[in-house]
């Protein structure tokens, strides 16, 4: 999967264990430019590194993957996380800048 929008947040990097670190970055996606959406994006290991080349503000390509697993608690009790695992990062055009694409010409036999 892949959505472009804008970088809005960049966290610091975590090391969670001894072999495992997270960073996680905020785009704002706009489908609609009246209700844009801030969503929140993982990398994990080598792949936090890619946010090196990006500041807040970039307009960016994210290819990412769509994650989920459950987790039972001491009661019995099952709580499903939701992930979303970027994979990917590259800098991508503004596309809400572009103009529309030009109306067709009318058809000159059929002018009704």
């Amino acid at each position: 999967m892949n959505i472009k929008g804008k970088l809005i947040e960049i966290y610091e990097t975590k090391q969670v264990t001894d072999k495992f670190k997270k960073g996680e970055f905020v785009v704002e996606y706009a489908e609609n430019a009246q209700y844009p959406q801030f969503i929140k994006f993982e990398l994990s290991q080598n792949n936090c590194d890619y946010l090196d080349g990006f500041s807040k503000g970039d307009f960016i390509d994210v290819q990412f993957d769509l994650r989920g697993r459950p987790w039972t608690n001491k009661e019995g009790v099952t709580t499903y996380f939701t992930s979303l695992s970027a994979w990917k990062l590259q800098k991508a055009d503004d596309t809400k800048s572009e103009e529309p694409p030009p109306e067709a010409a009318p058809d000159e036999e059929y002018p009704f």
